[in-house]
């Protein structure tokens, strides 16, 4: 029996996208995102007091990469191959129950939705030190300087792209290769914003784990502009808005210095008629991004608000897609 080509995958991927949204993440359980990161930051320092030469800091990068994502997928392939093929009884329901739990720690669509909340909500309170502070924790740039504006067009920002990470690339992998290939992809993520910066110390070392997020992402942010095309047309009730959303993805996506980011962002800058991008700050040195998208609009807490609905929606549609291709796949 084939967990990921029949239909206990499809009732367990039901249960873990509604128990990732009733549960998200709290921390007093135990994460494998979390579990991931500590054996990456030991990997980490074990591997560069070892490499010398700046020359071997590429590979020795590669070998991290290398080795966090396959031993993720192999050890997540074990346990549930144990689970499926070794258990009865009360002890397999209860494997079962775990498979759930791992599936679901792919997903991330409550923290992201909470995570955009708080700093809408900061913004609309005006408590803009508040707004600052919450959005710290979602964003990688500086955030002392922004304004009002600034902090809600960063907030489009952010929950645009981790639509994609969040939420689409990982059911596009649960689909493809069930929990296991789901954890690895988070392993790719995790290793990616760990040590997948373009300074001076991750230049080198970071570049596989880098090359690999792109990799991985690649369909998964095209996907995931497409459905802030559909959920925005639906929303909004507008065809037009829709098309709107479609040509500034199709326009913007590539203006960006990733290759995947950009693309739900111009979908969405374009469904809400908001201007994003810009120059931005990291550690202290400006960055000058392009644009995306044409400013139509003077409101951005509005679109902010709309944001949410927007990534809520392609969420649940990303969700019923991914069941419909188990389906179809399953009664083959």
């Amino acid at each position: 029996m084939d967990i990921t080509n029949n239909y206990i995958f499809i009732i367990m991927l039901t249960f873990a996208f509604f128990l990732d949204l009733i549960m998200g993440d709290p921390r007093w359980l135990p994460h494998p995102v979390r579990i991931i990161g500590k054996c990456i930051i030991g990997l980490e320092s074990l591997l560069t007091k070892s490499v010398s030469m700046k020359t071997r800091e590429r590979l020795a990068g590669t070998l991290l990469t290398a080795v966090t994502v396959l031993s993720t997928f192999l050890l997540a392939y074990i346990i549930e191959k144990w689970i499926i093929f070794s258990t009865q009884g009360i002890f397999r329901f209860l494997g079962l129950v775990f498979l759930v739990y791992l599936t679901a720690t792919t997903l991330a669509t409550k923290e992201l939705l909470i995570s955009g909340l708080k700093v809408i909500e900061a913004v609309k309170d005006d408590d803009i030190d508040l707004a600052r502070k919450h959005l710290s924790m979602i964003v990688g740039r500086d955030v002392d300087a922004l304004d009002q504006k600034g902090i809600l067009k960063a907030s489009i920002e952010t929950l645009s792209e981790n639509l994609s990470d969040g939420v689409i690339a990982p059911l596009f992998y649960l689909v493809i290769g069930g929990m296991p290939l789901g954890l690895a992809y988070k392993a790719i993520n995790t290793l990616d914003s760990m040590v997948g910066y373009k300074n001076e110390k991750y230049i080198r070392f970071g570049w596989a784990s880098a090359r690999l997020d792109d990799f991985a992402n690649y369909i998964p942010a095209r996907i995931s502009g497409l459905l802030v095309v559909l959920s925005s047309g639906i929303l909004f009730r507008s065809p037009e808005i829709m098309r709107y959303a479609f040509i500034t993805m199709c326009r913007d996506g590539k203006k960006h210095t990733s290759p995947n980011s950009a693309y739900p962002e111009a979908a969405m800058a374009g469904a809400l008629g908001a201007k994003l991008g810009g120059p931005s700050s990291y550690g202290g040195i400006i960055f000058e991004k392009p644009y995306i998208g044409i400013e139509r609009i003077t409101d951005y807490l509005w679109a902010s608000f709309y944001t949410i609905k927007i990534v809520r929606l392609a969420s649940f549609l990303g969700f019923f897609i991914s069941i419909i291709v188990l389906f179809l796949r399953a009664i083959q």
